[in-house]
């Protein structure tokens, strides 16, 4: 999203339960496809719900079990849409079937990032919203 939102979108990304650092496959796969990696950091999603938090537009929710977690209430209620897939840091196997499903997790996610930032939300209803979103999702 860093890359291809800009301007209409910015995206942060956190979790309900962080880890200390980001995977180490995360980082080794996101350096090889060019992707910026310096400040890089696990997040909690309390960052982005307390009172003092900038306001959200859009939540997405990724891993494959999160749309079942029960999610803060995230001030000015923005829509929140699950994409699920798979979660890599889960995978199991050789080294390179882990490093596998981590880059086919950057391309489905990159696909959804694609068709995301060629929406103008300014020109739907938030009902023809949410549906394009869904449907991007599955």
């Amino acid at each position: 999203m860093a890359r291809l939102g800009p301007p209409r979108y910015r995206a942060f990304s956190a979790g309900s339960e962080p880890k200390p650092a980001p995977h180490p496959v995360t980082i080794e796969i996101v350096k090889e496809l060019g992707y910026e990696t310096a400040g890089l950091r696990s997040k909690s999603w309390d960052e982005f719900a307390g009172a003092d938090a900038s306001p959200l537009d859009l939540i997405f929710t990724v891993c494959g079990n999160a749309a079942a977690e029960v999610c803060p209430v995230w001030p000015g209620h923005p829509m929140t849409i699950h994409w699920g897939v798979e979660d890599p840091a889960a995978a199991s196997g050789s080294e390179e079937d882990v490093r596998a499903l981590f880059r086919t997790i950057h391309d489905q996610l990159l696909a959804k990032v694609e068709a995301l930032v060629e929406i103008d939300p300014s020109l739907m209803s938030p009902d023809a919203l949410r549906i394009r979103l869904k449907e991007i999702g599955r």
